[in-house]
């Protein structure tokens, strides 16, 4: 049976632990961002993809910074340090997928 999630059902109203649901082995933060929003340097045993799906964010994966725009997807490699903020006036709207039933991360940055 499928099952309705409202987004404001998730923990802290944006993220959902697959762990929580039956032991799914995904997880994911949907976020929504203010100008410079977004989180610290940190890396995680496994690749994680990102969706933007509003918006605009300067990513930083290991030695490369990308400028990515709503309608793109990055794909950051296991172990590589990566953090990502919103580059734009607006809100940056984004989801982030992590193939764990939990996420799992080092912070590098404070």
């Amino acid at each position: 049976m499928a099952t309705i999630l409202p987004k404001e059902q998730l923990q802290n109203g944006y993220l959902f632990q697959g762990k929580d649901y039956g032991d799914i082995p995904i997880s994911f933060f949907w976020m929504q961002l203010p100008p410079d929003g977004g989180p610290k340097l940190h890396y995680h045993p496994y690749d994680e993809i990102f969706i933007v799906l509003e918006g605009r964010a300067t990513f930083t994966v290991g030695e490369s910074t990308l400028e990515v725009e709503a309608g793109n997807a990055v794909i950051g490699p296991a172990n590589v340090p990566h953090k990502f903020s919103n580059a734009g006036s607006e809100s940056l709207r984004i989801i982030t997928i992590h193939p764990s039933p939990k996420t799992i991360g080092t912070r590098v940055e404070g």
